[in-house]
């Protein structure tokens, strides 16, 4: 896979941007609209019955799932785990573009046809053209395979050589399929770091409020420790949930690899010959 220009409209930059405002853009609204007014409704029943001196219900609402997540740092672990989801969505959408082109026939040859040495400039040429007119193979890990194996072939006569060139550009674009990965396992660190913040913020809280349990009210001391431990809940449960999505992505990635180069294998560089000396005296 070629390396695509750098630059503030290059897709390695929009993406990540583009997928971060949507996250916001998706959860924001969504606490705005749902979670906080949920939320001050459940304390407000809550209140209302704490001064009435009654307790039913009060055990469910404090689990009801708008409070496991109504903290400022669980919704900071929301928009990244979406963040980081966007981000591996658009990783398998180019697997499935690549594994896309396997079904076509980048070299079309007749039964028994060989490709030989002095065919294989020609055939290079006539596909470079093809992938300058083709937008959707421009920038693909296939063409440039066949496309490197076709010119190390007729440059030195060599099958072998041919499958080097295949084998070195796959092993290229699957360092680079690891790396552009990096910002995602920044982001499954990251989840957990901002529960782990939450839990100190929450211990901290509660220590300040540790006078008021003394005098018998321990309910700021209570809030307290339900944000730490919810943030460090909803942190595990995201990056766990992320971190399965990333290894189906990189599974995904090594399996477009392999195919990659079983393709060049099995339709270029099996049918590849460098005639006999014989052979040569005979044409």
């Amino acid at each position: 896979m070629p390396f695509r220009t750098k630059g503030i409209f290059s897709a390695d930059f929009l993406v990540p941007v583009l997928g971060l405002l949507l996250a916001v853009a998706l959860v924001e609204p969504y606490y705005a609209a749902v979670v906080r007014p949920r939320v001050a409704e459940i304390e407000l029943k809550q209140r209302v019955m704490a001064a009435r001196g009654g307790t039913a219900g009060a055990t469910s609402e404090q689990r009801s799932f708008h409070i496991i997540i109504k903290d400022p740092e669980q919704q900071i672990e929301i928009i990244f785990a979406l963040w980081g989801a966007f981000l591996l969505g658009y990783k398998l959408l180019e697997v499935r573009r690549e594994r896309s082109l396997l079904r076509h026939d980048f070299v079309p040859l007749q039964p028994g046809e060989r490709i030989l040495p002095e065919d294989a400039l020609d055939r290079h040429r006539e596909l470079s053209a093809s992938v300058e007119r083709e937008s959707r193979w421009r920038g693909r890990l296939l063409p440039e395979c066949i496309l490197a194996a076709l010119h190390r072939f007729h440059a030195t006569r060599s099958v072998q050589d041919a499958a080097n060139a295949v084998k070195e550009r796959a092993e290229l674009a699957a360092d680079r399929l690891d790396s552009s990965l990096s910002l995602v396992r920044y982001i499954a660190w990251a989840i957990p770091a901002i529960g782990f913040i939450g839990t100190v913020r929450g211990i901290g809280l509660a220590l300040a409020f540790a006078e008021q349990a003394i005098k018998g009210d321990i309910s700021p001391v209570i809030e307290a420790l339900g944000l730490a431990f919810n943030s460090t809940l909803v942190a595990l449960v995201l990056s766990m949930g992320l971190m399965y999505l990333m290894h189906v992505v990189q599974s995904r990635q090594e399996a477009q690899i392999i195919e990659t180069q079983t393709y060049c294998r099995d339709a270029v560089i099996d049918v590849m010959k460098v005639p006999t000396r014989e052979e040569g005296s005979a044409a």
